[in-house]
């Protein structure tokens, strides 16, 4: 597959930044067969200092060099970006778009009829190789697209196909979940500076057991509550801790954080 395809990035942020390097780390490809375009040359400097790819500031140039295109602008930003392709957008092409809350109607529509399109929603930890993404296939998408896009995204963490009606719940989690952990590694940390630990080491300590049971969850496969009861001793010190976060409502807030997230971006892809 990498002899015959190349990788073009509409777009040259982090987040493109993070899969070219996923891509050419994973061997799916070789720095020479990616491009990336972006308006700005600061972009274009950053992501060619990191990734070693090939960049330009040309849209029209990306469509040119690659068959699998990717598209990584923002999402207001999206239909200037495929008004200009359309033109040049071809049955050799597949876009990927990272986009969040565009929906595969809306780029079907300002794409030429039988455009192949793959909608993915991916994450920051694909920064680290950790990404957990979801993608669904466009109406003239075939099996081989969708088995591209889970080559690709895999290449940077884990990714599963779902029904494009789901990407908005996979948004509220996985989308906006980062944001969701930092801000509980924060607080723990906080917790350990309260009880008398070194700013430093409470926040390592606090990131590394997020990662640590995270990882016991997924290597073991047992479910999160007998894991949770594992540590939880009768008349323990865990036990009243879970008490005091169970008092502070930690679970429906985290549920209602996922479908406040989840219902924000369905009403992105509506507007």
């Amino acid at each position: 597959m990498s002899s015959v395809m190349k990788l073009g990035f509409l777009g040259a942020g982090k987040m493109a930044s993070a899969l070219a390097k996923g891509f050419i780390h994973s061997g799916l490809s070789a720095a020479d067969s990616i491009i990336a375009s972006d308006p700005y040359e600061a972009a274009l400097a950053s992501i060619a200092k990191d990734a070693g790819i090939k960049t330009t500031s040309s849209n029209l140039e990306v469509l040119k060099f690659a068959n699998v295109i990717l598209l990584a602008v923002k999402p207001d930003q999206v239909n200037d970006v495929l008004a200009e392709a359309r033109p040049q957008f071809t049955d050799k092409h597949l876009l990927v778009s990272i986009a969040a809350g565009v929906t595969l109607a809306r780029m079907e529509s300002a794409l030429p009829p039988g455009a192949r399109i793959v909608r993915v929603m991916p994450n920051t930890p694909a920064l680290v190789g950790a990404s957990a993404s979801a993608f669904a296939l466009g109406k003239s998408a075939i099996t081989e697209d969708g088995q591209l896009a889970q080559k690709l995204f895999s290449s940077v963490g884990v990714a599963y196909q779902v029904k494009e009606s789901l990407l908005d719940a996979v948004t509220g989690l996985s989308g906006s979940g980062p944001a969701y952990v930092f801000l509980m590694i924060e607080a723990l940390s906080d917790g350990g500076v309260a009880a008398g630990l070194p700013r430093d080491i409470a926040t390592k300590l606090a990131a590394q057991t997020l990662l640590g049971s995270a990882k016991l969850l997924l290597e073991t496969g047992q479910h999160p509550g007998a894991l949770k009861d594992m540590v939880t001793s009768p008349g323990g010190t865990t036990i009243d801790g879970i008490h005091e976060l169970e008092k502070g409502g930690l679970r429906a807030a985290l549920m209602n954080a996922v479908r406040a997230a989840a219902d924000k971006s369905r009403k992105l892809g509506q507007g």
